[in-house]
């Protein structure tokens, strides 16, 4: 456990297969690839603390908030075991995205054992939860640790021609939740308000959150935090959103309060 530091960021490269844990931006699947430089590869660490001295590690996307849990759908064909997917945070489904880290041996590999169903494991581009009682090389796992930015990262500016207004009715649409977070923690219990967002820029949607909020405020000044159920740890938004239809949860962090100051950013460029 020592290898996951709670509130950090890890990637995960298979052993075998040298390609690292991705968050697809279906906001739903897992897959494996090898763009390392990527918020998609980074993974926040969550470590709870089970019965007695049972610690598990759960571990959120740095780009969609969502964590890493098995199903109870079988994996894909020509695969054993169940498939793996981005979960959301709710009390039902804890047991889904609790992870035992095993060390293998002297050596610094582990296995990642979830709670119920079995070992991750890695099936060339996808991965399933394996419940066979043989520990192959693909079951192996390396963690890398990500350094934590200094600055607060900017969000790209959106790229592609702009849809005229009267043809932005062809945008995908979904509901967004929001709410601001307190002075204290972001975490709280909220009343939640709402509106329709067409499209996916991450950008344009802080403008229209800063616009609702107040309308002379400077969006640079808030954070867009994404909660992936009602459990989940608040996660920075900094990519666009995700190709679904599903209704997004959002605290607005604002500059200069400590909830701001507790942030932490991967560097994911970093070596």
């Amino acid at each position: 456990m020592e290898q996951f530091q709670d509130g950090h960021h890890v990637r995960l490269r298979s052993r075998e297969r040298g390609t690292y844990l991705h968050a697809d931006d279906d906001g739903l699947g897992v897959s494996l690839r090898r763009n390392r430089a990527s918020m998609n590869a980074a993974w926040a660490v969550h470590v709870y603390q089970g019965d007695g001295n049972n610690q598990y590690v759960l571990l959120h996307s740095a780009a969609y908030g969502r964590y890493l849990g098995a199903t109870d759908v079988p994996a894909r064909r020509g695969h054993s075991g169940r498939r793996v997917e981005q979960c959301d945070y709710e009390p039902w489904e804890e047991m889904a995205i609790r992870w035992q880290v095993v060390r293998i041996g002297s050596g610094d590999d582990i296995l990642l054992r979830q709670a119920v169903a079995g070992r991750l494991r890695a099936n060339g581009r996808y991965l399933s939860v394996d419940a066979f009682n043989s520990v192959g090389p693909m079951m192996h796992w390396v963690v890398e640790q990500i350094p934590a930015r200094e600055d607060t990262p900017h969000l790209a500016a959106p790229t592609g021609l702009r849809f005229p207004r009267s043809l932005a009715f062809l945008l995908p649409w979904r509901v967004i939740q929001y709410e601001q977070a307190g002075a204290g923690e972001p975490n709280a219990n909220f009343a939640w308000n709402s509106f329709l967002f067409r499209g996916r820029s991450v950008f344009h949607l802080r403008k229209k959150l800063a616009r609702r909020l107040d309308a002379a405020m400077d969006a640079s000044n808030l954070v867009m935090c994404v909660r992936a159920g009602t459990q989940g740890r608040p996660t920075p938004l900094l990519v666009d959103l995700p190709h679904s239809d599903e209704t997004l949860d959002i605290i607005v962090v604002m500059a200069g309060t400590p909830a701001h100051a507790d942030l932490r950013y991967p560097n994911v460029n970093a070596e």
